[in-house]
């Protein structure tokens, strides 16, 4: 991804001259103070900056994802969507199974490399999402179904329910789909990773 470097008596305003060269707004652009150098009798000090856009930044993940995929010898489109300001890369494969493995464990490790190579050029956390052809989605949906089919019939039967072990992303989807179901509630329970879901009834309700 490309970077800019600039020089300034202070951050603010190595930061202004980065906006003024760009042409964007602070909030669009990643900036890491690099170097200060301290005044002296006959200079005065200087900080250094890098700076990187924020599209620049979406577009080499893209990239990234696709010289990964490619070096892993999968034939492969990604295409970029923004969910609620946070990109959102769709993968589709010559292979979505092999992709996402067991549980999404192969998706879950892609997602890792991404982190660790953005860590490594931002000097900072990004959020972003990883998908291949929609499976976590679709994974969401299947999971909500399921808990308020389950928490129905805990709720009619006052016994509760164990579901198998899940991931603390699945575990949290389980969490959310029941936060407001009347007649029950949940608690996850086991040690990881057969870490799982148990969907209680109320006393009261």
């Amino acid at each position: 991804m490309e970077k800019h470097n600039y020089i300034g008596k202070t951050k603010e305003e190595a930061i202004q001259m980065a906006k003024e060269e760009l042409q964007e707004v602070e909030e669009n652009l990643f900036i890491r103070e690099l170097e200060t150098t301290k005044g002296g009798l006959f200079k005065s000090k200087k900080i250094e900056i890098e700076v990187i856009e924020k599209r620049e930044v979406i577009k080499d993940i893209k990239d990234y994802l696709i010289r990964i995929l490619k070096a892993m010898g999968y034939t492969a489109n990604v295409e970029v969507k923004a969910k609620e300001e946070v990109p959102k890369y769709i993968i589709y494969s010559d292979n979505d199974a092999l992709l996402i493995g067991k549980n999404g464990k192969n998706l879950k490790a892609l997602s890792l490399i991404v982190s660790q190579y953005l860590n490594k050029e931002l000097g900072r956390t990004y959020k972003f999402l990883i998908d291949v052809n929609e499976y976590k989605e679709k994974r969401e949906k299947t999971l909500e179904r399921l808990a308020k089919r389950i928490a129905r019939e805990v709720r009619t039967t006052k016994v509760e329910a164990k579901l198998d072990s899940m991931n603390s992303y699945e575990r949290r989807i389980i969490h959310n789909a029941l936060t407001n179901f009347k007649g029950v509630y949940t608690e996850s329970e086991g040690e990881e990773p057969n870490r799982y879901v148990v969907i209680k009834p109320k006393e009261d309700e």
